[in-house]
């Protein structure tokens, strides 16, 4: 067995149609246009760029950090599951989910890289002053180290070595797991924001991130083939079917998981019933209902139910409504948990604060999703063949 890694074994050149070429231009394009925001708020200030204040000094840039990165946690997870457990239907999706949520980590990497006013002082804080104490310094070492893991499991995937892939491969999803519910933690931790407070929401984020992980390798392995305009075979659909399967039961956990925290939120102190209540009937109900609610999790559930997953394009329709009701699910967790001010009550304060996502902040966003769609793109392109070689797993 081959142990050499050359591109001429893993890359399809049959890909590269003006279509393909054509979309990674445009991916490229959105980056661009990312990075021109990012630098544009470091021109004019990010105070001035972003529509973040004081009293909201997180917005749609950390819940679109956090979407790319639970999407990540979940393709990894399911990775090393299909990875540990060979010879089980998720198989035939596993190297394509590693290289996925390398890709999706980048992504958000990427997002918050630019959100923040010193990036450069991320990595230098990281390393030479440890905080052991601060739940975002373990957030983004453990994303550090499960970059790093997956790096290596990918290579030991493209060389066919493929038991010590595994070894990476635990090793990754480990480390996103704990990155995972270490990200919920800086929410749950913060007593001064009682919406967010409490154990729930790291458990929350990982069964996000298994949703997410499932929808995400339906929605990027039925593009693949729409891409090379071949029909699915017999182990992929199965695959996929898996996939829904998991899909389909967090979307079920979700929505109850969702219902209890509204009810114990209604139960609670003034500030958690006037957060709630800006979900439900107040500023961010359109968001709640119509995205997060209505597309993201009714809709592909009752979708899942009536086509019994025996169609792809079912499937893939109700995974990506899954994707885009988890980005709202994201951006209504971080306003929700900021719009009642702390000080309700005193020097005449509003009800609710106001929020309106700046250009700049939309440009990363967009930044983001051309992380994700180039990357997904070139690993089509050069890694194609790979991410059928499951077999020896």
């Amino acid at each position: 067995m081959a142990n050499n890694f050359s591109l001429a074994t893993s890359a399809e050149p049959e890909i590269a149609t003006p279509l393909v070429s054509k979309l990674m231009l445009l991916m490229a394009g959105f980056i661009l246009i990312g990075v021109a925001g990012g630098i544009y708020a470091q021109a004019i200030g990010h105070h001035h760029a972003f529509a973040n204040t004081r009293e909201m000094p997180w917005g749609m840039l950390i819940g679109t950090y956090a979407f790319f990165a639970i999407i990540s946690t979940g393709l990894c997870l399911l990775a090393a599951i299909s990875h540990i457990f060979g010879g089980n239907k998720l198989a035939p999706l596993g190297n394509r989910m590693v290289w996925l949520s390398i890709v999706a980590i980048m992504g958000a990497f990427t997002v918050i890289g630019l959100e923040i006013e010193n990036p450069w002082r991320m990595p230098i804080g990281n390393i030479f002053f440890p905080n052991l104490t601060s739940n975002i310094w373990w957030m983004g070492t453990l994303y550090g180290m499960a970059v790093g893991f997956m790096f290596v499991e990918f290579y030991l995937i493209l060389t066919k070595k493929y038991s010590a892939a595994i070894v990476l491969g635990v090793m990754g999803a480990v480390a996103e797991a704990s990155a995972n519910s270490n990200l919920g933690a800086v929410f749950a931790s913060l007593g001064s924001r009682p919406f967010w407070y409490g154990s729930q929401l790291p458990i929350f984020f990982l069964a996000s991130a298994f949703l997410s992980g499932a929808s995400a390798i339906i929605v990027f392995t039925f593009s693949a083939h729409l891409l090379r305009r071949t029909k699915m075979n017999q182990t992929t659909f199965e695959g996929m079917q898996a996939a829904g399967k998991i899909m389909g039961l967090t979307l079920f956990l979700i929505g109850i998981a969702t219902a209890w925290k509204f009810i114990n939120a209604l139960c609670g102190s003034e500030e958690t019933i006037l957060a709630a209540r800006s979900l439900i009937n107040g500023p961010l109900s359109i968001t709640f209902w119509i995205f997060e609610i209505g597309i993201g999790l009714a809709l592909p559930f009752a979708l899942l139910m009536i086509s019994r997953m025996h169609s792809i394009q079912a499937m893939s329709t109700a995974a990506l409504m899954v994707l885009i009701g988890q980005f709202f699910s994201r951006f209504n967790l971080v306003a929700a948990g900021e719009i009642v001010p702390i000080y309700l009550g005193y020097d005449d304060l509003p009800t609710y604060l106001s929020y309106v996502p700046s250009a700049a902040e939309f440009s990363l966003v967009v930044g983001g999703i051309g992380v994700l769609g180039l990357g997904f793109l070139l690993g089509e392109r050069f890694f194609g063949k790979a991410f059928d070689s499951h077999n020896n797993h």
